[in-house]
């Protein structure tokens, strides 16, 4: 069940003291007015005990009225009982006073409270509409609040994925990084493979060259004996002939140390590279 609001707390309280204060309005009033009556009869009283005591002190006055006679001025009894019928009046007007004058105040009071009951109606009103602007201002806070949850929600699983990604990709990039570092490796295998081939080719072909060179200074130097020696031309076709019956211009066929037989082209300025 929900508390009461504060208006209605308050409302609940002044009940309770005014409850409280007016339990015994009612038994104060009637001792009021008994206390009231009470003086008035003890005036009475005491006016009559005085007239009775007129009376008895001159027995000859009558304190009978004779109907068709005027009243007597004189008479105490009946001076007593006007004067306690006008003190009884001027009380009753005091209080009739009294309770006109009460009941303006209360009048009084009555507007005054329905001006304050009209203010606090007006400011309840107020803290009525604050209280549900308020309330309409949570709401759409708390949906923001669970708008950005929801927001935060997404970046943290997109944010994982992209985690998950980068992982992914570094460990690719790792072995990307490994399959460089071997293909880098066996690049330089193959290359110092290549360049140790042409190396044993440059030595085997400077070899050749050297070889070659040696066979036809070789050869040439014969050819000089052989034609110093003779002081001879060539014979009949102009061509010269060796020692061994080989016509200048011919194949030379001669056998090295190591049992290779090296074949020469009639023209010396020929390379081996042909």
């Amino acid at each position: 069940m929900a508390e009461p609001s504060w208006q209605e707390l308050l409302r609940l309280r002044l009940s309770e003291r005014n409850a409280k204060q007016n339990a015994f309005a009612s038994i104060i009033e009637q001792y009021r007015r008994l206390a009231q009556q009470t003086k008035l009869l003890k005036e009475r009283n005491a006016s009559l005990l005085k007239a009775v005591s007129s009376v008895r002190a001159n027995p000859s006055s009558s304190t009978v009225h004779v109907p068709g006679t005027a009243p007597s001025e004189d008479n105490p009894v009946r001076a007593a009982y006007m004067a306690s019928l006008e003190s009884q009046i001027s009380s009753l007007r005091d209080e009739l006073a009294t309770v006109y004058k009460t009941q303006g105040q209360n009048a009084q009071r009555l507007l005054a409270m329905n001006e304050t009951l009209r203010e606090k109606e007006e400011a309840s009103r107020i803290e009525t509409e604050n209280l549900r602007k308020a309330r309409e201002e949570v709401a759409h806070l708390r949906r923001k609040v669970d708008q950005h949850a929801e927001l935060m929600a997404e970046k943290d699983r997109t944010a994982q994925v992209l985690h998950d990604e980068i992982n992914t990709l570094q460990l690719e990039l790792g072995q990307i990084d490994e399959r460089n570092q071997t293909l880098t490796k066996d690049n330089a295998k193959l290359l110092q493979r290549w360049l140790d081939d042409k190396q044993a080719q440059a030595n085997k072909m400077n070899e050749a060259n050297d070889f070659y060179e040696d066979m036809r200074s070789r050869h040439q130097a014969v050819l000089n004996w052989r034609d110093g020696g003779d002081g001879k031309p060539a014979s009949g076709n102009g061509t010269s002939v060796s020692g061994n019956g080989v016509k200048e211009g011919e194949a030379v066929g001669e056998t090295l140390t190591d049992g290779t037989r090296l074949q020469g082209e009639t023209s010396l300025d020929q390379t081996p590279n042909g």
